[in-house]
């Protein structure tokens, strides 16, 4: 059974959040078991919310009538932990992918941006609202691309939308991020949506946003954890070795190519023993050179993990 949107609310703004990577299997379609042992692994880390068919779970990639069963798998296999589905594209395609969520259980979505064309503010909000309007569960919009939303447009999102509980930033834009969370105060939970959004966390927290969601966390989430409660804590010390030892070094395999921000996590995720099989085109995955950077980079942190250790 689905939380009430205010319930999902004081989820999101718990703590750590992270998109599980969407596994498949060699004949290409979704493996639901590998899915489930993943996720399964992730609950017991205390994500506070996981997102599935998400960003990083390759949303972009997957056929709607993906999308329920990849829910009802994460529901089955994270305990209480609740689950936000991804959902996306023009209002009508979103309307359909927002109701079959939650038929399949979502304790609510992330609204990504609408595909392809710029639109309006006017537009934005009319697509927005007849998606929040066609279901009960919460919703949270992402701010990112071609769906950028100004204060006063959330601002009547958020009068017209009851179950509008949360905004994700992916624009890099901190003074708009500030404007919003300045505006609409405790109205919504606010979350940092870059990628690596470690990179950018100390900045998102100085302007109002308390958590994000974390690729990492697919494949090392006790680091993930710790630089969270460091970065919560104001330990910089921390937060900076974290940084210079982890982070940016993945940064830099990263950035080697485009796409290469869930193609890395999907690496990531086969070195700690789950065959979570390889991205779907137009991703590429690594070369041998860049899974080789990978294993270097991830082995302290294995060894450092004997829950990593037994899940293997």
């Amino acid at each position: 059974m689905s939380i009430a949107p205010n319930e999902l609310k004081k989820a999101l703004g718990a703590g750590l959040l992270s998109f599980p990577v969407t596994p498949f299997g060699q004949d290409g379609l979704f493996n639901r078991a590998v899915y489930e042992k993943h996720v399964g692994w992730l609950a017991g880390f205390d994500a506070t919310v996981l997102f599935a068919a998400g960003g990083t779970g390759e949303f972009f990639n997957l056929e709607p009538s993906e999308i329920p069963e990849i829910v009802t798998a994460a529901k089955a296999s994270a305990g209480s932990t609740p689950i936000v589905a991804g959902c996306g594209y023009g209002t009508r395609m979103a309307v359909s992918i927002a109701k079959a969520a939650e038929k399949a259980g979502a304790d609510g979505i992330l609204l990504l941006p609408h595909y392809l064309m710029d639109a309006s503010q006017e537009g934005l909000y009319q697509h927005i609202k007849t998606v929040c309007q066609s279901i009960e569960i919460g919703v949270m919009v992402y701010n990112r691309d071609n769906s950028i939303l100004t204060a006063e447009t959330l601002e009547r999102l958020c009068e017209a939308c009851p179950n509008l509980v949360g905004f994700k930033d992916g624009s890099g834009d901190i003074g708009l991020v500030r404007k919003i969370t300045a505006k609409m105060g405790d109205r919504l939970t606010y979350l940092g949506g870059m990628p690596t959004a470690e990179l950018f966390a100390d900045a998102y927290l100085g302007a109002g946003v308390t958590t994000y969601s974390s690729a990492v966390f697919n494949f090392v989430p006790g680091l993930a954890q710790d630089f969270y409660k460091a970065l919560r804590a104001g330990d910089t010390a921390t937060t900076n070795k974290i940084l210079i030892d982890f982070f940016y070094p993945f940064m830099d395999i990263r950035n080697r190519q485009k796409g290469y921000a869930v193609s890395a996590i999907k690496a990531g995720v086969r070195l700690m023993g789950f065959d979570v099989g390889p991205v779907r085109a137009p991703l590429t995955d690594l070369t041998a050179e860049e899974v080789k950077m990978m294993e270097a980079l991830c082995e302290p942190y294995r060894n450092a993990a004997p829950k990593m250790q037994a899940a293997e």
